[in-house]
């Protein structure tokens, strides 16, 4: 079955740093369009991330020039790497595969990994 497993959240002072990691199992990782998002509490999940199959990004504005997407398809896993944390930054992380090409196909999400930045 597919799986999406994100690792590597956790606590961290403002201004601190840390690394998210997905890694996929059960489909064609090098097909797939990668993303990042993130949902707070009570609040919508929003689109963080895009690393494309040929390896364009894209961010939120709110994230730009402070976290970097990346993948590696030897390894079936996409990265954040998400620096210079803020308060707002607090937020289940989800990874989420979107096949190129499948537009109204479904992806898959991820189970999610809790960031927290303390105020």
């Amino acid at each position: 079955q597919v799986q999406l497993v994100e690792s590597g959240g956790g606590l961290v002072q403002p201004g601190g740093s840390l690394r998210l990691s997905c890694a996929a199992s059960g489909i064609s990782f090098s097909i797939y369009h990668m993303r990042w998002y993130r949902q707070g509490p009570g609040m919508q999940r929003e689109l963080v991330a895009t690393i494309r199959i040929g390896g364009i990004t894209s961010y939120a504005d709110s994230v730009k020039g402070r976290f970097t997407i990346s993948r590696d398809s030897a390894k079936n896993t996409v990265w954040l790497q998400m620096n210079s944390l803020k308060p707002d930054d607090t937020a289940v992380y989800y990874c989420r595969a979107d096949r190129a090409g499948g537009v109204g196909v479904g992806g898959y999400w991820g189970q999610g990994t809790q960031v927290t930045v303390s105020s």
